[in-house]
């Protein structure tokens, strides 16, 4: 299960690495021992068929070769399920894997961080019909750390070796000790889901989970975004539009030779060498190389690939746009001076929220996300009541859950928000202020 996540920023994953804080047995060797890779047709229908005649749910992941190869595929995919065992496969020689779907039709899946391994898997013909989610379960419990292996140290007492997380899962044969690691990720998944139920169950937010789980199995897979290109890292450097055409172009050849030798695009040159040549906007191959990051055998013998994106920019005539039109709201920070009230709005809301959070014993970010605050707080419906707030927190998405736990503290914070500080002014908890000297 590689942790990378390319759609975006998501709230931070303790280190998986980490010891636990109780007493732990490490698991070293899964209970059957390491199981053969299935490979073949015959064995694939082997697999489904035990898979079917298993009971209860099933622990399900998946290993990528993020950095390594291009996309998001999954590699290996590992299941098991009481009474079926531990079956690892191979996807590279099959079409798809609809078979082991079909064969765990209405049976619930476990996996940890959901999100992170369910695209790959629908791109082989896999998708849950019920969903429970091992680190999201963990987070609305209000675990310290929501990584697997602190999780299950911490729950299970047993202690999980990450060691090979982030190798090259593309690797044929797969190593031994890898595939021991492979099916240890779903050796104690089912006992994690059974105790992770409980301690929601005894805190009143197993409902709350089961919510979150549903929402995320409804979801499917994120639509593509929109100029993709704009998301090259270090983008906020750019300040002219012919830079800006130089990233796209340099981005767009970059993916393509990237899908075409099937390697990720890092590897053939970093964002920041796309960014550095663009403010740099170099016109010959010598002067390329010596921009930052323009270094390696695909920089240098792509060269007169990435310059001629470059000389194209300089001489394009439609130039993209520096900014898309958008409905996100801008930064809070420049909230205060572009408008106050939602600045107070939102400050006193997050306050609420917070404390909320706290008692909950969850993070706030769980409670309600900081981007649905952020949109309901800049334009909030009118008039301002605790109906048409839960209505516009509907339609950005929260479940019931969270409406019902956060539309009034909102629309009370709405309604009565706190004043910001004046700037330079001392607020009550920023302690002594040292006196200036002369």
């Amino acid at each position: 299960m590689t942790s990378q996540n390319p759609d975006g920023p998501t709230p931070a994953t303790p280190d998986e690495s980490a010891e636990p804080q109780n007493e732990v047995t490490a698991l070293t060797e899964p209970r059957e021992g390491v199981p053969l890779v299935i490979s073949t047709a015959e064995g694939l229908q082997r697999a489904a068929v035990a898979l079917a005649s298993g009971t209860g749910p099933a622990a399900v992941d998946a290993e990528r070769a993020s950095g390594f190869r291009y996309g998001q595929r999954a590699f290996l995919v590992q299941i098991r399920r009481e009474g079926a065992r531990t079956w690892l496969i191979d996807p590279e020689p099959f079409d798809d894997l609809k078979i082991i779907d079909e064969a765990l039709s209405g049976v619930e899946w476990i996996l940890h961080a959901a999100s992170q391994d369910l695209p790959c898997l629908s791109e082989l013909g896999m998708w849950p019909d019920k969903l429970f989610d091992t680190e999201l379960a963990a987070r609305l419990a209000g675990l310290p750390r929501v990584g697997l292996a602190a999780v299950i140290g911490n729950l299970l007492g047993f202690g999980l070796a990450k060691e090979h997380s982030a190798v090259d899962w593309s690797t044929r044969p797969l190593p031994q000790s890898w595939l021991g690691y492979a099916a240890l990720d779903v050796e104690v998944l089912i006992e994690l889901r059974h105790e992770l139920g409980n301690v929601l169950s005894k805190s009143g937010k197993l409902t709350f989970a089961e919510e979150e789980f549903e929402a995320i199995r409804e979801a499917g897979v994120s639509e593509p975004r929109v100029d993709p290109w704009r998301r090259t890292s270090g983008m906020h450097q750019i300040r002219d539009r012919r830079q800006l055409e130089a990233v796209r172009r340099l981005w767009l050849e970059r993916e393509q030779l990237a899908r075409k030798r099937d390697v990720a695009p890092g590897r053939l040159i970093p964002d920041s060498a796309i960014v550095a040549a663009a403010k740099a906007m170099p016109t010959t191959v010598p002067q390329l190389l010596a921009t930052n990051g323009f270094h390696g055998r695909a920089a240098k013998r792509e060269a007169p690939r990435w310059l001629r994106c470059i000389e194209g920019a300089a001489r394009a005539e439609n130039l993209p746009p520096l900014h898309l039109v958008t409905n996100t709201p801008p930064p809070p920070r420049v909230w205060p001076d572009r408008d106050p009230v939602a600045a107070a709005r939102l400050s006193t809301a997050k306050a609420r929220l917070a404390t909320m959070a706290g008692t909950l014993e969850m993070p706030v970010e769980n409670l309600l996300t900081p981007d649905t605050l952020r949109r309901l707080a800049w334009r909030p419906p009118q008039p301002i009541n605790a109906g048409a707030i839960a209505e516009r927190l509907r339609s950005l998405g929260a479940r019931n859950w969270q409406i019902e736990m956060t539309a009034a503290a909102i629309t009370d914070a709405f309604l009565d928000p706190a004043p910001l500080p004046v700037k330079g002014e001392k607020k009550p908890d920023d302690g002594p202020v040292a006196e200036s000297g002369p």
